[in-house]
């Protein structure tokens, strides 16, 4: 190696590690409590080399300063404000939205229409309007129409696991969920009609499978790329979703909102209520694309996250024998009464059923952390008697750590113990709103949250009418979170045994 080669590597690492710690002083020179970082990584570092979960790093940094309000960190350059104080976390998401009304899109590039376009990414009044626009897809009433396109898919799941014959040994209850979340998703989403627990490889389920997965080299340095170098991502037009899958959305949607104009179908689902604002003449209307991207979030938000905390449900009812015998008692009490099945109001009334899905939920959020992006200057409190108050300016950002939350001894006694009977009714009014927030908090909240939960309880209803759910010798009894996986998910995977009842 001559001695220019020499000189020119040691100028790159020089500016690479100029670049990447020279923001690390933000804190300090505002006197905030925060966590040293990572030169390029940050506090990222852990998660990149996969030694640590992303739940379990920032519930490290939650417990770096057990008395602040909030705390500071990195991800990778930029600094973080990490809430720690309910009453904080309240007045940012809630009394003062209109300062931190929106989120930092974690694609952020003009070539992923998909990702740009949906609820979830949109802002400020664009975001207001949206959210106006579908809200009546998901009140009361609508959930009680589409009960039934959901039910048939619960249905179909559970019959197809109970009629397996002989029953396998070993049970990924992941793939199975998965399935039963995207055929919900295709119906009342995207209007088709698919049962992926028969027809394994339909098209929706490939490419719906495809699209969600994050997993993978590939996709992690991509991901990368886009949060550090957003200027380079978009010069090279850095892609998570291809183009392939965006058009065979965009084709779903367009056919099935042709067949329903031509053959004058009307269907309680999502496709219609959109097809409804976009008849309208102003500027609320809803393009192609606009309707595609919010079907796309559907799937992306509803697909995931319900199958991970269905699949964690059923491992520790397996694990939880005591919990499982009530549940069931629960379950065929409601079949007892009704030889039909469980109605609408029926699902809404079982307690223990509602309780043992919070229980999961607080102990295995999809939703690990939610973030909000500061719209105008605000002033935060001293994060410590003594300290300065911090004022955050345009752009800062905030997260909320909802795992870290769900797992402080001060709010959660014993917090690594399953115990349903925290949302009982003697429980339930102890649990603070600020610090129980698995779908989110404030007008920022999960949009189709009472959906998710009505698609995970008519699952779990189904399957433990009809099935035992069963440690295997592929279960672990000990439930760890691995630190390989992008998303919340055990290590080992979830397998079980199910066989159908006698």
């Amino acid at each position: 190696m001559d001695s220019w080669t020499i000189v020119l590597a040691i100028l790159v690492i020089t500016v690479v590690y100029w670049f990447s710690t020279r923001n690390h002083d933000y804190f300090k020179k505002r006197g905030v409590p925060y966590v040293r970082p990572w030169p390029i990584f940050g506090n990222m570092g852990e998660l990149i080399f996969q030694t640590k979960s992303m739940p379990h790093a920032i519930q490290d940094i939650y417990n770096s300063s057990p008395d602040a309000k909030y705390v500071g960190f990195y991800d990778f350059r930029t600094p973080i404000v990490l809430l720690r104080d309910p009453e904080l976390i309240k007045q940012v998401t809630i009394k003062h939205f209109d300062s931190f009304a929106n989120h930092k899109m974690f694609v952020d590039s003009p070539t992923e229409q998909l990702f740009q376009k949906n609820l979830f990414a949109l802002k400020d009044d664009e975001w207001r309007e949206m959210r106006t626009l579908l809200s009546p897809a998901f009140t009361s009433s609508k959930m009680k129409m589409m009960f039934k396109i959901v039910s048939r898919c619960a249905v179909d799941f559970a019959e197809f696991l109970a009629a397996q014959d002989p029953q396998p040994e070993a049970h990924d209850v992941k793939d199975s969920f998965g399935r039963y979340t995207l055929d919900v998703i295709a119906s009342t989403a995207f209007g088709l009609s698919t049962n992926s627990m028969k027809d394994r490889d339909n098209t929706f389920y490939t490419v719906g499978r495809d699209v969600t997965n994050f997993a993978g080299v590939g996709k992690m340095i991509k991901f990368f790329v886009i949060r550090c170098f957003p200027r380079l991502a978009r010069f090279f037009k850095v892609q998570i979703i291809g183009d392939k899958a965006t058009d065979y959305f965009k084709d779903v949607i367009k056919s099935n909102v042709e067949t329903r104009d031509r053959e004058g179908i009307v269907r309680p689902d999502m496709i219609q209520l959109m097809m409804q604002a976009g008849d309208r003449k102003d500027k609320s209307s809803l393009s192609l694309d606009d309707m595609t991207a919010q079907a796309f979030i559907f799937l992306l938000g509803g697909l995931e996250s319900p199958a991970t905390t269905m699949s964690f449900a059923t491992q520790v009812l397996a694990l939880n024998p005591d919990v499982r015998t009530k549940l069931r008692a629960e379950i065929d009490e409601v079949l007892e009464k009704n030889a039909d099945g469980v109605s609408y109001e029926d699902l809404h009334a079982m307690k223990y059923l509602d309780a043992v899905v919070n229980e999961t939920l607080r102990m295995f959020t999809p939703a690990f952390a939610l973030d909000r992006i500061a719209s105008k200057e605000y002033i935060l409190p001293p994060a410590l008697p003594g300290l300065e108050p911090m004022r955050i300016e345009p752009s800062q950002g905030i997260w909320i750590p909802v795992h870290a939350l769900h797992y402080d001894e001060k709010y959660y006694p014993n917090p690594d113990e399953f115990d349903p009977e925290r949302f009982s009714d003697v429980n339930k009014d102890n649990v603070n709103s600020s610090i129980y927030i698995p779908f989110g908090i404030g007008p920022r909240i999960c949009i189709a949250n009472r959906f998710a939960l009505m698609v995970m309880k008519l699952a779990l209803f189904h399957l433990l009418a009809k099935c035992d759910v069963l440690p295997c010798s592929k279960t672990n009894p000990k439930i760890k979170i691995s630190t390989k996986a992008f998303t919340l998910q055990p290590e080992g995977g979830f397998w079980l045994k199910i066989q159908a009842r006698k």
